[in-house]
């Protein structure tokens, strides 16, 4: 077994870091919005956040379709490792927007078209992560996540053109629209390093998991191993002894 030095394992924690406070110099280096006020600076953390949710559902959706065709655990590694970073910023979406909502709308959740699809894509996601716990066989754990992970993904344009395919009290897009972005210059700028930000810290979550994910696998086969080897030793040959004339 090989060993990293510890440069190799500390950097993505570095990278985190210093994601995170680039995220929150920019964001509280920009002007407050002239309508919402400080409220604003939550969409450098909640945009980001969803859009993070995509990207790693759509990450995991291509992982398993790639172990569906190679057979490789190292791809349903990664398909995992992505989702579970997926579902903790699908979490963090729903929360900052709920902090959000409750002075903007009045209240911290309504059924909008936007904030259910969100909520059902992430108890699917969840339940994708609790169908890995369904067996400790690598390979069948494996097969019938892929099957999963690239089916749910279909959730992700559904979300995110519902605010466009149905009238709901989401505000439709400000950022990606054909005429343009619907925002001031220094407010976009700072959203567009937001969400650069988040994108180096998917990568460096996605690098530990990863890694933590293939000790795991090493830990189970090692333990199934030991179990087999012990059942074969309980069960001793027969001997038989010869009478004497």
């Amino acid at each position: 077994m090989t060993t990293r030095s510890p440069a190799t394992t500390s950097w993505p924690w570095i990278v985190m870091a210093v994601a995170g406070l680039v995220t929150f110099v920019a964001s509280m280096a920009v002007p407050p919005d002239a309508v919402q006020g400080e409220l604003s600076r939550i969409m450098y953390v909640h945009v980001p956040s969803a859009w993070l949710a995509y990207l790693a559902f759509f990450v995991t959706m291509g992982a398993s379709a790639m172990y569906l065709w190679k057979r490789d655990l190292k791809w349903d590694r990664r398909a995992a490792a992505s989702a579970e970073i997926g579902v903790v910023f699908t979490a963090m979406a729903i929360g900052l927007g709920m902090i959000w909502a409750k002075p903007t709308w009045g209240v911290w959740w309504t059924w909008d078209a936007r904030l259910t699809l969100t909520a059902i894509m992430f108890f699917v996601y969840l339940g994708y992560l609790a169908l890995r716990r369904t067996s400790d066989d690598l390979q069948v754990r494996a097969r019938r996540a892929s099957i999963l992970g690239v089916l749910a993904v279909v959730q992700v344009p559904l979300v995110h053109f519902s605010v466009v395919w149905w009238r709901t009290l989401h505000q439709p897009p400000t950022l990606l629209r054909p005429e343009g972005p619907d925002m001031d210059t220094s407010m976009v700028m700072t959203l567009l390093i937001a969400v650069v930000a988040f994108t180096v810290l998917y990568v460096a979550m996605m690098v530990k998991r990863i890694e933590l994910a293939r000790l795991e696998d090493e830990v189970l086969v090692s333990e199934q191993t030991a179990m087999r080897r012990a059942a074969g030793e309980a069960v001793t040959r027969p001997s038989i002894e010869r009478g004497t004339a």
